[in-house]
């Protein structure tokens, strides 16, 4: 592999703690950059820009503009409603789409979204595949109910007394990779609040637990819907950075229509020197 790109520059943002290194590849082509080895490299906290994911801000012939999204470990995602959220907000800021309302390409389909109060939100594609008990994939000490429900990407949704008594680092893995799960799945765990519903997750391609997951929070609104634990318009759920995402669940002739709506964050611009492969 040749040498650093140095000189590229890029933009990090967060989204409710779930973070991003941004490229706008709209008139200089992510090239190399794409690759598994460099996106590895670029979100390895320690010696890298440090990031859960990349993502690639590019033209397109149908939308205002498209992403590519790439985990933390290179493999390319179809979608991340929090990048997606970023997106929003970021496409603003460099005046390809109007706050008030905008298109763009995703690997899951042409979403819809606009600034709302300040914050992005996002019109996902309709979520056709629930699966209210998913009881093959078997319940650990304090979890009461597992459901499935593919919300861009796949995701499991588990129930359980108290997120934070959860042993994410160890029940994570197994479940990820779960024998049942034709492409491995997400993992989120959900426990009632006063005021909505704490969540964390453990996300495939990241292979560890992240701030936050905006598809496992909408995931989780339909299955929490679904079980009559939440109300079926959707509900606010306190990710683990302590920040809010909020669902609307919406009534769609193939399925469930999501809303997303949360933190997009322009943390710093920057560019690349010295990153390596390893």
């Amino acid at each position: 592999m040749s040498g650093t790109p140095r000189g590229r520059r890029f933009v990090k943002m967060t989204g409710s703690g779930n973070d991003f290194v941004f490229f706008d590849a709209r008139d200089e082509p992510a090239g190399e950059l794409a690759t598994a080895a460099r996106i590895a490299a670029i979100c390895r906290r320690g010696t890298g820009v440090g990031a859960d994911g990349v993502v690639f801000l590019e033209r397109s012939a149908a939308a205002d503009f498209a992403i590519r999204y790439f985990n933390a470990d290179g493999s390319l995602a179809s979608l991340c409603g929090n990048a997606s959220l970023c997106s929003t907000r970021l496409a603003v800021e460099l005046g390809v789409a109007h706050a008030e309302g905008m298109r763009f390409e995703t690997g899951a389909g042409t979403l819809s979204a606009r600034l709302r109060e300040e914050l992005p939100e996002i019109d996902l594609e309709a979520v056709r595949a629930v699966e209210e008990d998913a009881r093959e994939i078997g319940l650990g000490p304090g979890e009461r109910r597992v459901g499935f429900a593919l919300a861009g990407v796949p995701h499991l949704v588990i129930a359980c007394a108290d997120v934070v008594r959860v042993d994410v680092p160890r029940r994570g893995p197994p479940l990820r990779r779960h024998p049942s799960l034709a492409d491995g799945a997400n993992v989120n765990w959900v426990s009632p609040l006063p005021e909505g519903w704490a969540i964390r997750t453990f996300e495939r391609g990241v292979e560890g637990e992240t701030l936050a997951c905006g598809t496992g929070a909408v995931a989780a609104a339909v299955l929490l819907a679904r079980w009559g634990l939440a109300p079926t318009a959707g509900t606010s759920l306190r990710t683990a950075s302590g920040r809010w995402l909020q669902v609307k669940l919406g009534v769609h002739p193939t399925g469930i229509a999501p809303s997303l709506r949360g933190e997009g964050r322009l943390v710093f611009r920057g560019e690349l020197e010295e990153i390596g492969e390893r």
